[in-house]
C-alpha cells in the first residue's frame, strides 16, 4: 500500500527560520553583553563613590598626645546617599580595638595596607554588603599606629540600577529581533526571487513549447537550468519517437488486419460448404472487432500524446462537423440509417486542436451510427448558448443501461455486448472535452436512444 508523501518545509520557511533563529541568539548576546557590561560599570562606579567615601574619612583621622581624633566629614556619607536608598555601615579600628563604628563590621582578609581602597563582599547582618577598607598610619603620642577604616553598604542601589538598564537591554534586544525578522522575510523574498521568475518563465510556456530555457539566472542555479535543459531534450526526442511509434503501429497493425479481412470475405463467395462460411463469418467478425479495437487503442493514445502535445487554433465547428457527418454517410447506408444535419451556416468558432476536435465528433457520430437500429435517423445539432457551441448527437438505439460510468477505459453497457466494440470511444471524448476546457455528457433519449451532448467555449 503506498504511503503518502509527506511535503518538505519550503525553502522560504527554512531560510526564515534559520535567519529568526541567528537573530535570537544575537538578540540574547546582545542582551547579555549589554547587562554584563551594565553590571560591571554600575559595580565600578559604586565602587569608586565608597572608595571616595572611605578616603575622605581616612584624612580626618588626626592622632595626638592624648589619642586619636575622629572627625568624620558629612560629605563622605552624602556621596553615598547619591546612589540610592541604601544602609551604610562604618567601622574605625586601632589595632584590634574599634573606636567607633560596628565592632562586627568584618574586616578584609590579610589587612588593609594602603590608602588605596581595597575592595570586598561579604554577608552582614542577612544583606550583602559591599565593603572598601583602607589603612592608614597615624602618630599616637610619638608612635605610629595603624588605623584601617571599613565602610559597607548595601546593593539594592545598584541593583536598582542594572534591573532598569537590563530593562533597556532587552527592550534593545527585542527591538533588534523584531527589526532582524523582517529583515530575514524580506531577505528570505530577495533571495528566491530568482527561481520565482524563473519558475513563472518556464510556466507560462505551453505543453508544445520545448525550447532551452536562455535567462541569466544566479551562478548557483546555473546547474539547474542547465539540467533542466538537458530533460527538456530528452523529453523532446522521446515524444518525438512515441509520435512516430503510433503512427508507425497504427499502419502496421490496420494494414495485415484488412488483408486478413479482405481474404477471409474473398474465401466467404468462393465456399459453399456451410460450416466453412460460418467460420469464416467468425473470422472476419474477429477481425473487424480486432481492428476496431487496435485502432481505438492508437486514437486513444494519439488523444493522450496531443492533449500534451496540442496546437491550439480557431476552428470553424460547423464546417468540421459537417465535414466529418458526410464521411459516416456510406457507413449509415449501409446500416439504412439516415444522417440529419441540423448546423448554422454562420461561422461557430472555437479555439483547439483540430486535430482533437475531429477524433471526438468522429466517436460520437461512430457510435450512433453503430448502436442506432436500423431504418432510423441519427440527429446532429450545432448551437451556441451562453458562451458556448453545444454539439448534440441523438440516436434511436438501444439507450444506456445505467450499470457503470461508460466514460470510463474499457466499460460499456450491459446491452451491447453483441455489438463489436474497445470501450474506449467515450473515454476519447471526455478526455477532449477536459482537454478543451469543455464539457461531456450523454443520456437516455426520450422515446428511446441516447443523446450524446459535447460543449466547447467559443473563440
Amino acid at each position: 500500500m503506498s504511503r503518502a508523501r509527506r511535503s518538505a518545509p519550503s525553502i522560504r520557511q527554512r531560510l526564515v527560520v534559520q535567519l529568526v533563529v541567528v537573530a535570537a541568539l544575537l538578540s540574547g548576546l546582545l542582551y547579555l553583553s549589554v547587562r554584563t557590561v551594565a553590571d560591571a560599570a554600575v559595580e565600578t562606579t559604586q565602587d569608586s563613590i565608597l572608595g571616595a567615601a572611605t578616603t575622605t574619612i581616612a584624612e580626618e583621622i588626626r592622632g595626638g598626645e592624648d589619642g586619636i581624633e575622629v572627625d568624620i566629614p558629612y560629605t563622605a556619607f552624602s556621596m553615598l546617599g547619591a546612589i540610592g536608598q541604601d544602609r551604610v555601615f562604618y567601622r574605625i579600628m586601632v589595632g584590634a580595638e574599634t573606636i567607633t563604628g560596628y565592632d562586627d563590621l568584618p574586616p578584609p582578609e590579610g589587612g588593609a595596607a594602603t590608602l588605596e581602597p581595597r575592595y570586598y563582599t561579604r554577608s552582614f547582618r542577612d544583606v550583602d554588603l559591599r565593603i572598601a577598607a583602607v589603612s592608614r598610619t597615624v602618630l599616637v603620642d610619638g608612635r605610629a599606629v595603624e588605623a584601617v577604616i571599613l565602610v559597607g553598604q548595601t546593593r539594592q542601589g545598584q541593583a536598582v540600577i542594572v534591573a532598569t538598564m537590563a530593562n533597556r537591554a532587552a527592550a534593545l534586544g527585542l527591538g533588534f529581533f523584531v527589526v532582524a525578522t523582517l529583515l530575514s522575510i524580506v531577505t528570505a523574498g530577495t533571495v528566491l526571487r530568482p527561481i520565482n521568475r524563473l519558475a513563472e518563465a518556464v510556466g507560462r510556456r505551453g505543453p508544445q513549447d520545448l525550447r532551452p530555457i536562455h535567462r541569466d539566472v544566479p551562478r548557483e542555479l546555473a546547474p539547474f537550468v542547465t539540467a533542466l535543459n538537458g530533460f527538456i531534450t530528452r523529453l523532446g526526442g522521446a515524444l518525438s519517437r512515441t509520435e512516430t511509434f503510433i503512427a508507425e503501429a497504427a499502419h502496421h497493425i490496420r494494414t495485415p488486419l484488412a488483408t486478413v479481412r479482405a481474404q477471409a470475405e474473398i474465401a466467404l463467395r468462393q465456399t459453399d460448404d456451410d460450416a466453412t462460411r460460418a467460420a469464416l463469418r467468425s473470422v472476419v467478425r474477429a477481425v473487424d472487432g480486432s481492428a476496431r479495437s487496435a485502432g481505438q487503442l492508437l486514437d486513444h493514445a494519439t488523444v493522450v500524446y496531443r492533449t500534451d502535445q496540442r496546437t491550439d487554433e480557431r476552428v470553424d465547428l460547423g464546417a468540421l462537423t459537417r465535414d466529418i457527418a458526410r464521411t459516416f454517410e456510406p457507413t449509415a447506408d449501409l446500416r439504412e440509417i439516415a444522417i440529419a444535419l441540423d448546423v448554422p451556416d454562420d461561422l461557430v468558432a472555437v479555439t483547439g486542436d483540430r486535430l482533437l476536435l475531429e477524433s471526438a465528433l468522429r466517436n460520437l457520430i461512430d457510435n450512433a451510427i453503430k448502436y442506432g437500429a436500423p431504418d432510423t435517423q441519427v440527429d446532429i445539432a450545432l448551437t451556441t448558448t451562453d458562451g458556448a457551441a453545444k454539439i448534440c448527437v441523438l440516436d434511436r438505439g438501444r439507450g444506456l443501461s445505467g450499470a457503470k460510468a461508460l466514460t470510463d477505459r474499457f466499460q460499456r453497457g450491459e446491452n451491447v455486448g453483441d455489438i463489436v466494440g474497445s470501450g474506449l470511444g467515450l473515454t476519447i471524448v471526455q478526455e477532449v472535452a477536459q482537454a478543451q476546457g469543455g464539457t461531456f455528457d450523454i443520456v437516455n433519449r426520450e422515446g428511446g436512444g441516447a443523446c450524446a451532448i459535447l460543449q466547447f467555449p467559443l473563440s
